[in-house]
C-alpha cells in the first residue's frame, strides 16, 4: 500500500459530546492518516436512535472544526446507508448465510453465556426476529499495528453474531463494516475498548468477500482502572473555545511532543511532521492522574 493510498477515519456515535477520549481516538486517528499523506473522513454513526443526544451530530462536526480537524469530503451518516444495510441483510438471508434468532439474553445466560446456534439449525426455518450471520471465518486472531498480535477466546470468535437487532435496529458490526468496505477505509485507528470486535469485523470482511482494513488501536483513556472516559460515565465536554491545552493534553497521553505556539492550525502542521507511531503506548488502558478537557 503506498502513502497516498491511506484512507483513514473517525467514526463518533452522537451519544453527546466529544470529551477527552474522543479527542484522543480524533487525534490520533488524524495524524496518522496525514502523516501518511493520506485522506481522513468522519463518519457518524447514527444507527440507535434510543442512545442517541439531540444536536450531537452538529456539536460533534463544530468541535472537530474548532479543533483544526477538518476531514477529507462530506461526512457520512449511517442513518443514509440504511438501505445498503438491508440488502445485504436480504442477500444473505436468501443465500442462507443468515437465519433469524428469537432466543433472549436470558436463555443464552442460561445456556452458558454463548449462543450456540440454536436457530440456525431450526426448520422449517424462522421468518422474525433479530438475524445472525452464519460465522463460517471464525476469526480469533489479528496484528495490530500497535498492541501486537491479538488473540480472542475461541467462543467468542466463533459465536454466529447479530447483524440485526429483534428491534429492527442494525447491528454495529454489519453497520462499520459495510461503511468501511463502501468507504475504502485502508486502516482503522481507534480506542481499544473494540479491539476485540475487530475479530468479528474479520470475519465479516472475510464472508463478503471484501479485504478488511489494517487495524491500529490506541490505550484507552481511563478515569480509574478499567473505567474508561465516556459519554455515559459524564465524562466533561472538551473546551471547544481554547483548544489548544486540550490538543496538548492529548498529543502527551500518545505519547507524542507537545507543540508550544497559540494558533491551532500550526499546532496540527507541526504535530504532524514529527508524528512517531513507536512512542505511542503500547497499553490498553492508561488511567488519568489529572483532568484533561
Amino acid at each position: 500500500m503506498s502513502i497516498t493510498s491511506y484512507v483513514g477515519r473517525f467514526a463518533p456515535s452522537p451519544s453527546g459530546p466529544l470529551h477527552f477520549g474522543s479527542l484522543t481516538a480524533a487525534l490520533g486517528s488524524y495524524l496518522r492518516a496525514h502523516s501518511l499523506q493520506g485522506q481522513w473522513l468522519v463518519r457518524i454513526e447514527d444507527i440507535d436512535p434510543p442512545r442517541e443526544v439531540q444536536g450531537a451530530s452538529d456539536n460533534i462536526l463544530r468541535t472537530l472544526d474548532a479543533y483544526g480537524l477538518h476531514w477529507h469530503g462530506t461526512a457520512l451518516f449511517q442513518h443514509q446507508r440504511h438501505q445498503a444495510y438491508q440488502d445485504k441483510i436480504d442477500q444473505l438471508i436468501a443465500s442462507d448465510d443468515a437465519y433469524y434468532c428469537q432466543c433472549t439474553r436470558k436463555m443464552i445466560q442460561a445456556n452458558g453465556g454463548v449462543y450456540d446456534g440454536h436457530c440456525g439449525r431450526l426448520q422449517p426455518k424462522l421468518t422474525q426476529g433479530a438475524i445472525r450471520i452464519r460465522n463460517y471465518a471464525k476469526i480469533d486472531r489479528f496484528i495490530d499495528q500497535l498492541q501486537g498480535h491479538v488473540l480472542v477466546d475461541n467462543t467468542f470468535a466463533e459465536e454466529d453474531f447479530m447483524i440485526k437487532r429483534s428491534d429492527g435496529l442494525f447491528a454495529y458490526q454489519l453497520a462499520v463494516v459495510l461503511d468501511d468496505a463502501y468507504q475504502g477505509i485502508t486502516e482503522v485507528v481507534r480506542g481499544c475498548d473494540l479491539l476485540e470486535a475487530s475479530c468479528r469485523q474479520i470475519s465479516l470482511f472475510t464472508q463478503l468477500n471484501a479485504t478488511p482494513p489494517d487495524w491500529l488501536h490506541l490505550p484507552l483513556v481511563c478515569a480509574q482502572k478499567g473505567v474508561k472516559l465516556s459519554k455515559q460515565n459524564h465524562a466533561p465536554a472538551i473546551d471547544i473555545i481554547r483548544p489548544q491545552a486540550s490538543i496538548n493534553a492529548a498529543l502527551a497521553f500518545l505519547g507524542q511532543q507537545m507543540v508550544d505556539v497559540d494558533s491551532v492550525e500550526v499546532m496540527l502542521k507541526q504535530a504532524i511532521e514529527q508524528f512517531d507511531l513507536s512512542t505511542i503506548p503500547a497499553q490498553k488502558e492508561i488511567v488519568l492522574t489529572t483532568t484533561n478537557n
